[in-house]
């Protein structure tokens, strides 16, 4: 158990704090883990600037009193609350009394010392015990700090019978009462200040969390409007680049050999080309991350690969050629929404990916053996679904694709994307490979 932290630290530290980090938290306790050094607060420095004004108010009420009733042994007690006082106050300065447990025990020893001296000469010493527990529970560990509390409860009641020959119901339960307040204060004080650090990391660990989803949703604007900028460029002006060009060759191919057209259209043919390349850059430079180091097919045995959960397995099938920008965008994107469909909700152990290149088409075939579903109650909205097919679906069918889902309850699923080729694509096929 650590040490005990009373609500009135005696120096310049306050109450131990509570682990900042998950690894602080196996470290192994000191002997007595006194408290660490760390910045007041305001709360901390009144209630530090009270335990002073109380154990010194309580020596300067005791040696007042003899000095006033002229009491046989009064230069006795003022020597002996000067004493107290001075080892008090060398406590308080020494910083090894509140990193040392060793120094702390020694410290109170001699305090323990001094103020048994003053109850030898003065019945008024016994008030020193009320902040002496508090000194005994914040520098020693709360068994040894409650042991200290009772030992000096006992040292309070014989010092006050030494001096008086009745014993009243009073001399033994106001001391014995005085170290139950402050142990159960201690305590108390324990349990808010945990609560209090458990609040205060609970605070910090909401902010972190609320940074890292802003951060998230701003880089998955970012992206979603990097893809949109995308589709944009290619559908609209290399589209339209493409056009020109190829009504230009056309033009050029109808007009006659020495025609004085020629060379304009051949320099507006080469402008339209050289565009059309630097359109496709911007298309390229605009990729999403997981497209900029390496081909779909790569791009997608690297999403299987990061799948949490079940075994996700990636096939080829077919002669893999470059595709369109838009139509990698649209192909991982869909596979990463099948695969999160399958890690959230199908409970599947295993899933398959099959990337397949024919001649006019491809197609992305996503298969889990999970709990399945009725796609009919998905289209409609009548069941929990969200937004992922739909949006799947809506990705397909903007690049003229056919997007179907194949489920049951407790057979599993099967998603399956075709997407047709573009023209341009097409001209590179092999004829021989073709037939």
């Amino acid at each position: 158990m650590t040490a005990a932290a009373p609500p009135v630290p005696p120096g310049d530290c306050a109450p131990p704090a509570a682990p900042a980090a998950a690894p602080a938290a196996t470290t192994t306790p000191t002997a007595t883990a006194p408290a660490t050094a760390r910045t007041l607060t305001p709360v901390s420095k009144v209630l530090k600037l009270c335990l002073h004004a109380l154990l010194l108010g309580l020596l300067a009420l005791a040696a007042g009193r003899a000095v006033a009733d002229s009491a046989p042994r009064a230069g006795w007690v003022f020597a002996a609350c000067a004493l107290l006082a001075a080892v008090y106050a060398a406590g308080v300065r020494a910083p090894a009394v509140h990193s040392s447990p060793r120094a702390g025990a020694v410290w109170l020893a001699g305090l323990g010392a001094a103020w048994a001296a003053l109850l030898l000469v003065s019945p008024d010493g016994l008030w020193i015990a009320f902040p002496l527990y508090f000194l005994e529970l914040h520098l020693l560990r709360l068994r040894w700090g409650v042991a200290a509390v009772a030992v000096t409860a006992c040292a309070a009641i014989g010092g006050f019978l030494a001096h008086s020959s009745a014993a009243t119901p009073g001399a033994f339960l106001g001391p014995l009462l005085g170290g139950a307040v402050a142990v159960a204060t201690v305590l108390g004080y324990q349990a808010l200040y945990r609560e209090s650090e458990r609040r205060r990391e609970l605070i910090e660990e909401l902010i972190t969390t609320r940074a890292d989803l802003a951060a998230a949703e701003r880089s998955a604007g970012i992206l979603a409007e990097r893809e949109r900028l995308a589709r944009e460029i290619h559908d609209t002006l290399a589209q339209g680049l493409s056009s020109i060009q190829l009504l230009l060759r056309a033009a050029e191919r109808a007009l006659p050999e020495g025609a004085p057209a020629l060379p304009h259209i051949a320099q507006a043919r080469e402008a339209a080309q050289d565009n059309l390349a630097e359109a496709r850059r911007f298309v390229r430079a605009l990729t999403p991350p997981d497209l900029e180091h390496g081909s779909l097919a790569a791009a997608l045995e690297r999403l299987c690969a990061g799948v949490p959960g079940p075994r996700v397995r990636f096939s080829l099938s077919g002669r893999p050629r470059v595709l369109p920008t838009p139509y990698e965008v649209a192909l991982l994107r869909i596979a990463q929404s099948a695969l999160a469909n399958v890690v959230r909700h199908a409970r599947a152990g295993r899933a398959e990916i099959t990337l397949t290149f024919m001649d006019a088409s491809v197609t992305l075939d996503i298969v889990d053996d999970g709990h399945g579903f009725d796609p009919s109650s998905a289209a409609s909205g009548s069941g929990d679904g969200g937004f992922g097919l739909p949006a799947m679906r809506s990705r397909a069918e903007t690049l003229g694709g056919l997007f179907t889902v194949e489920s049951a309850p407790g057979q599993g699923t099967a998603v399956a994307v075709t997407l047709p080729l573009p023209l341009e694509h097409l001209e590179h096929v092999d004829p021989v490979e073709a037939l």
